[in-house]
């Protein structure tokens, strides 16, 4: 996991492994898709609206696929992230989107150019994916929101996925909260679980942990 003060720029992490994105990456996908139109000039289609809307939302498999193809696929997901400064980061093959690989820390550059001061992409782009982050339907709020202050405003994107290998379940939550007065971004990724519900289960613990850990060291003022 990993944890960034917005504020500080303080960075905690813990461990370094690449883990297989599942969902998590459909925000990747839509940053790129936005980087890309904007480096054209243009707006985003209405299709194209509809089905980032889908995929952050309510994690929609095909509306991702689609946007996807539109970006270039792993190539066009690569080039994107590299301008994004992510080094442990690399897009699946094929049609395989789910299984791009990234990091805990890599999770955190993402979300910097989505909730930072400094970003390649522009501040409409930005608040695009800020508002479909905080906009998720209420059975995908889990994960990091669990441990944002009470009444704050939260963003999030969760992933999960059954290894066809194993049985066993990847569980992610990355996203943006509020921690004891601080704006946090806050990235769990785990594999190796034995069902969804007990990752969730662990990510959310892992939050809290992350929590606690900040607690320990005020903000400013606080």
């Amino acid at each position: 996991m990993a944890v960034l003060d917005l504020g500080s720029g303080e960075t905690v992490s813990y461990g370094d492994r690449a883990f297989v994105t599942a969902s998590v990456v459909k925000v990747d996908i839509l940053a790129a898709l936005l980087l890309g139109a904007q480096d054209a000039g243009r707006e985003l289609s209405g299709a194209e609206r509809s089905y980032a809307a889908a995929m952050i939302e309510r994690s929609d498999n095909e509306a991702a696929s689609a946007l996807w193809d539109g970006i270039g696929r792993a190539a066009g997901l690569d080039a994107a992230n590299a301008r994004f400064g992510l080094t442990g980061t690399t897009g699946g093959d094929g049609t395989l989107w789910g299984l791009t690989r990234t990091t805990a820390v890599d999770r955190l550059r993402l979300l910097r150019q989505v909730f930072g001061e400094e970003s390649e992409l522009g501040e409409d782009a930005r608040a695009h994916v800020r508002e479909l982050m905080g906009g998720v339907v209420p059975d995908q709020a889990w994960g990091v929101p669990a441990v944002a202050d009470a009444g704050t405003a939260w963003a999030v994107k969760n992933g999960w996925l059954p290894r066809d290998a194993t049985g066993l379940w990847v569980v992610h939550s990355v996203g943006r909260v509020t921690v004891g007065g601080r704006a946090c971004l806050l990235a769990v990724l785990s594999d190796g679980n034995a069902g969804k519900a007990l990752g969730v289960t662990l990510v959310e613990s892992a939050a809290r942990a992350a929590r606690a850990a900040f607690e320990e060291h005020p903000a400013p003022g606080g």
